[in-house]
């Protein structure tokens, strides 16, 4: 704070600070609030999103199960075939208060679905099932990744944005109200200081007065006791003395 002189200039300036940092702190505010939000929804989502995932995993890899038994084992010719992939991953961007969040998506490549001969001597409508079952658990993959990229970036967004938030109600606000009130306490006494310094010359130039008037009264009765009075000190009427009856007629 000593390095900051108590000048006007300054105060409006630490005053415009303070009005920023409090806007600030507001948006920050909001915007913590906001991610706290979408994080407890992430949350929640992961939590439901696990637990569904975990009866279609074991559906997928049962349906697997009932289709070698149905058709028997046919991941050799599954891995004998093209693997030119059929589905693929994408990934895009979802804004969130600001916040960048990663979201995966799948489409279709277009490529013609191989293998279709599998299960004409038996087994086929199991390994139809097979299919859909893992196309299904691909999905909630896919949607379980999302969320859990996301919640990640968003937990460390949210820490962030809670220490600027903490940083500057506790440490920058604070410390710009303490700049605040030493100009005002360092201007007072300024402005005391001029006051005093003010009303003592303004006592020092009445006494000054008070002295003058005084030796001149006391020239004035000197040269009065001399027989002499001064037209310089003596205020009296010049006419006072003077009677118009005591006066000759003049005739013209």
């Amino acid at each position: 704070m000593a390095d900051v002189p108590p000048t006007r200039m300054n105060q409006q300036v630490y005053k415009g600070k303070k009005k920023a940092a409090e806007a600030g702190f507001k948006l920050l505010k909001k915007k913590a609030d906001a991610l706290k939000v979408k994080f407890q929804d992430f949350a929640k989502q992961i939590a439901e999103t696990k637990s569904t995932m975990s009866i279609d995993a074991s559906a997928a890899f049962f349906s697997l199960t009932q289709a070698e038994y149905a058709a028997g084992n046919f991941k050799q010719k599954v891995f004998e075939g093209g693997l030119t992939a059929r589905i693929r991953v994408g990934a895009g961007v979802d804004n969130v208060a600001g916040v960048k969040l990663p979201v995966f998506t799948k489409y279709e490549t277009g490529a013609v679905a191989e293998n279709q001969s599998l299960g004409l001597v038996g087994g086929g409508k199991k390994i139809a099932t097979v299919r859909a079952k893992f196309t299904t658990l691909l999905d909630m993959l896919l949607k379980l990744a999302s969320l859990q990229t996301s919640f990640t970036t968003l937990d460390e967004a949210l820490k962030v944005t809670n220490r600027r938030v903490n940083a500057l109600e506790n440490v920058t606000i604070p410390k710009i109200e303490g700049v605040l009130d030493y100009i005002a306490r360092e201007l007072d006494e300024l402005e005391r200081e001029d006051f005093t310094r003010l009303k003592l010359v303004k006592s020092a130039k009445e006494e000054a007065i008070k002295i003058k008037d005084a030796e001149r009264e006391a020239e004035r009765v000197a040269e009065r006791e001399r027989g002499f009075t001064s037209k310089k000190y003596d205020d009296k009427d010049m006419t006072a003395d003077y009677d118009a009856a005591d006066d000759a007629e003049v005739v013209f």
